[in-house]
């Protein structure tokens, strides 16, 4: 599984020029489910990005987490994430987790997120084309893949 986690000061999703998903203060998170990926996958993704500190504190440091900063989540299905790029120019998405997987681990995902004491988790549609917009606060911008963490 693998998150473009994306620090906002605001973020919006919008299907067919209407709003679907809206936060103020927190992450714009882009998911990418893998065809190996499982709910073990997305807890710990999901505890993670809950838990990770990168907002300022007083002191101007990276030191607060969603929960410090009362921060929202809003999570978009990004199967492009898992394109593999190795040969020729275009991207291959065999690695990607087939529709009837992704969703319902992209589900569990915001749920896990929500179950974390997250208040706002909001969502796009699944499998939908979406227009997405954001104001990136830093910018900070951070990927993270499972592979790279303890499971």
């Amino acid at each position: 599984m693998k998150a473009v986690l994306q620090r906002v000061s605001e973020a919006k999703v919008e299907v067919e020029g209407k709003a679907v998903g809206r936060i103020g203060r927190g992450f714009l998170v882009l998911l990418g489910v893998a065809g190996e990926d499982t709910q073990k996958h997305a807890e710990v993704l999901a505890d993670k990005i809950s838990g990770l500190r990168v907002f300022t504190d007083e002191n101007d440091k990276m030191n607060l987490s969603l929960h410090d900063i009362g921060g929202e989540v809003l999570v978009i299905s990004n199967f492009t994430l898992c394109a593999d790029c190795s040969h020729g120019r275009r991207p291959s998405f065999i690695n990607a987790a087939r529709p009837e997987t992704a969703e319902p681990l992209y589900e569990y995902f915001c749920e896990r997120i929500k179950s974390n004491g997250i208040k706002r988790v909001e969502k796009g549609v699944f499998g939908a084309d979406m227009q997405v917009s954001l104001i990136n606060d830093g910018p900070v911008t951070i990927d993270i893949d499972t592979k790279d963490l303890k499971i």
